[in-house]
């Protein structure tokens, strides 16, 4: 008999822990017993999963005996608060949250880009930001093909980055914007409706923002090359949960969009869309809700006077691969 783990969720009512379950049960994950764990403010919840009726619980020290697999999505500093209770438990923490990503020992993963990096963990792995987990899926085959030099990105974030709160400041607004009220931004820095916001995350000294530099020190780590030169800008866009992203992307060997369109055909994880004439491209609208990335608007780079560039665009569902399905799949892996 195939072998069955004990799973817990911390941060099972977030929108990401509760597509976290969504995804277990539509992959059929090898689940002996499953623990649901939040906040002392969700305790108590009943969640259905696969027709049972299961109890959240209130995360303690005490959570996780006898846990295999531990997926958090409840935040940095929860992750840190539970991080030694995991460990000295003998579970695996797969962490949603910044708070390992780039501390030596911790394998960042994408299972689609470094899967060998898995073996070396010493009881956590991390799921990287969103937006380098929807780019790294297109750009890591080309990458291994071709070699990438730089990237410039500029993403088109959904507000499903900022959590449950963030959709639903987007929806309310709408309804404001259109009925002539007065609007007072709670999550995002201003009003997300009908506007775009070119600001995630904190400012840094040098001008990026955090989130900016999570894809660049990111794509490093996972691609093993601290000379590939990234930069990012990153927008929030009201949009509900799907990602998008213009790359331009230079190589270190030529590459022409008929090769870029071979190599991805047969990426896991990328679905090509890329029909300019019946104008079919990644839209986030058809990104939503799907396990793999679109990649589309294959071009040539024209600014350059060789065959070293190429620009693309990319859409995935922010919740899905950039977060639940990510760290599932990283699950299934170990």
């Amino acid at each position: 008999m195939a072998k069955e783990f004990n799973v817990a969720v911390a941060g099972a009512t977030g929108a990401v822990g509760v597509e976290m379950l969504k995804t277990l049960e539509k992959r059929n994950f090898p689940i002996k017993n499953l623990k649901l764990l939040a906040s002392a403010r969700s305790a108590g919840q009943v969640v259905e999963f696969k027709g049972e009726k299961l109890v959240i619980e209130e995360m303690t020290e005490n959570s996780f005996k006898g846990v295999d697999i531990a997926l958090f999505s409840a935040g940095g500093d929860i992750s840190k608060q539970f991080r030694k209770s995991v460990v000295d438990a003998g579970a695996v923490m797969i962490d949603n949250s910044s708070a390992f990503r780039m501390e030596a020992g911790v394998p960042l993963i994408v299972p689609e880009v470094n899967p060998e990096d898995i073996k070396n963990h010493n009881g956590v792995i991390a799921n990287p930001n969103c937006s380098t987990i929807i780019m790294l899926v297109a750009v890591a085959p080309l990458h291994r093909a071709k070699k990438l030099k730089r990237l410039v990105a500029a993403t088109y974030q959904a507000t499903s980055g900022a959590g449950a709160k963030g959709m639903s400041e987007m929806l309310t607004q709408t309804q404001q914007v259109l009925n002539g009220e007065a609007i007072n931004p709670q999550v995002f820095a201003h009003r997300i409706a009908f506007n775009l916001i070119p600001h995630i995350d904190a400012f840094t000294d040098n001008g990026y923002t955090k989130e900016e530099l999570k894809m660049l020190n990111e794509t490093r780590k996972m691609l093993h090359d601290d000379s590939i030169n990234i930069s990012c800008t990153c927008v929030r866009v009201p949009v509900m949960r799907a990602h998008s992203e213009a790359l331009n992307l230079e190589f270190a060997d030529d590459i022409t969009p008929e090769e870029a369109r071979a190599i991805l055909a047969t990426a896991p994880g990328v679905t090509v869309v890329d029909d300019i004439a019946n104008k079919v491209y990644p839209m986030p609208v058809d990104a939503t809700e799907q396990y793999n990335v679109l990649v589309g608007r294959i071009r040539q780079d024209i600014s350059r006077n060789d065959k070293k560039g190429l620009d693309i665009f990319v859409a995935g569902d922010q919740v899905l691969k950039g977060a639940a399905l990510n760290a599932v799949q990283i699950a299934e892996l170990l």
